[in-house]
């Protein structure tokens, strides 16, 4: 426990989630996982948060050892759907929606009134609802991400019958981000670049947080695995980004490639793949799911790519290649969030390409790669911990820590 920690009695923070933060297949829930895990050395934690679906024992009882209650409350299917549709009529943002049910809303009152919290902290704008009537402590909106942007970025990708509805949230999340902060005495997202994008008159005081990498991925193996792949790209491959540039890789960069190199191989590892990319599998190409430990996937390969042409926020799987000592290609939109040296700690692409030249440049220049690769490690090592962001989170929320 940090030495800080123990000067001061511990204060009653609540957590408020829209997902619960276990297992950490999502963005949303290694944010949280690692948070709630390191504030728990400064606080009291009580955990409220929406589920989909029943949560097993196991992922649990990974929580509780880091807070003092838990409480799950489930999402009623046939609400959810109700609120969508009654929604088109409205102003909310149809995710706000989906995740903020009446009766859940009564049940958070009833116990911020008992446990009477010294400071709550909401991710994301979907669970902001729940809390922002509540004005007995102060509070904290982690924006996370500015997710109208994103949306925006999401338009011209859309198919022709969703293209509308895809620009509607995007307005609405627009207006809600702006809006919505005037309940929060303070707010958090993860980039500069994203607070940019939100458009409130006093967006300056948003504080900056970016993710962490945990320190399993600075572990050197006992044994070095063989690369079995060329190329990876990892994430949650039901999300559309990752959906995206999973299909640039192969449809686009794949191809080029070929040409000069045929046997060169790709892995596509990470939950929840969709259809479009199950699709994408062949003799050259290897879709992963699930995997215990997401380390290896990376391990197996030479290089790191990661093709990013929308979304919002920080790409979470480019600081844990980089940590685990693998020279990774990504574009501006991406890198912009992280902020690594071009041709030094990184290399950029914004197109297909040129994504093909940095993969050759790679694959061809071992010289060049150590390089990349030893420098990504050290950026990240030095900017990316997070025991100390989060000790940073922790005294915004509680100035008495030193």
């Amino acid at each position: 426990m940090p030495s800080s920690a123990k000067k001061y009695s511990k204060k009653k923070l609540v957590v408020c989630l829209s997902r619960f933060p276990y297992p950490i297949e999502k963005g949303d829930k290694l944010r949280a996982f690692y948070q709630i895990r390191d504030l728990s050395a400064y606080f009291d934690i009580y955990l409220l948060c929406t589920s989909e679906h029943e949560i097993k024992t196991e992922f649990y009882q990974k929580l509780s050892s880091y807070c003092k209650q838990i409480h799950i409350f489930r999402l009623h299917p046939l609400v959810k759907w109700w609120k969508l549709f009654t929604g088109l009529f409205g102003r909310k943002p149809f995710q706000v929606l989906y995740f903020s049910q009446g009766q859940i809303q009564r049940k958070i009152g009833y116990l911020l009134e008992e446990i009477k919290p010294d400071h709550i902290y909401c991710q994301l704008i979907r669970s902001a609802e729940y809390v922002k009537h509540y004005h007995n402590c102060p509070k904290t909106l982690d924006l996370m991400d500015a997710l109208s942007k994103g949306m925006e970025r999401r338009i011209d990708q859309a198919g022709w019958f969703f293209k509308p509805l895809v620009r509607e949230e995007s307005n609405r999340l627009l207006n809600y981000e702006r809006k919505i902060l005037n309940y929060f005495e303070y707010a958090t997202i993860i980039s500069e670049q994203d607070k940019q994008f939100i458009y409130h008159p006093n967006k300056e005081e948003i504080e900056v947080i970016p993710n962490g990498v945990d320190d399993s991925f600075f572990e050197v193996p006992a044994k070095i695995e063989q690369k079995e792949y060329d190329l990876v790209f990892v994430g949650n491959m039901s999300y559309e980004p990752n959906v995206e540039a999973a299909e640039i890789l192969v449809k686009e960069v794949l191809p080029i490639l070929k040409k000069k190199n045929p046997g060169i191989s790709l892995l596509i590892s990470g939950v929840n793949p969709s259809k479009i990319v199950q699709a994408l599998a062949s003799d050259s190409v290897h879709i992963g799911g699930w995997v215990d430990d997401i380390r290896t996937s990376y391990r197996s390969a030479r290089v790191f790519v990661a093709p990013m042409r929308i979304g919002s926020g920080m790409q979470n799987k480019l600081l844990e290649a980089m940590a685990l000592g693998l020279p990774c290609v990504t574009s501006s939109l991406a890198n912009n969030a992280i902020l690594a040296e071009s041709e030094e700690e990184i290399l950029l692409a914004d197109d297909s390409e040129e994504t093909v030249k940095q993969i050759e440049r790679l694959l061809q220049n071992e010289e060049l790669s150590a390089k990349i690769a030893k420098k990504g490690n050290h950026f990240v090592r030095k900017r990316y911990n997070w025991k100390e962001i989060n000790r940073g989170l922790a005294k915004m929320m509680n100035p008495e820590i030193e």
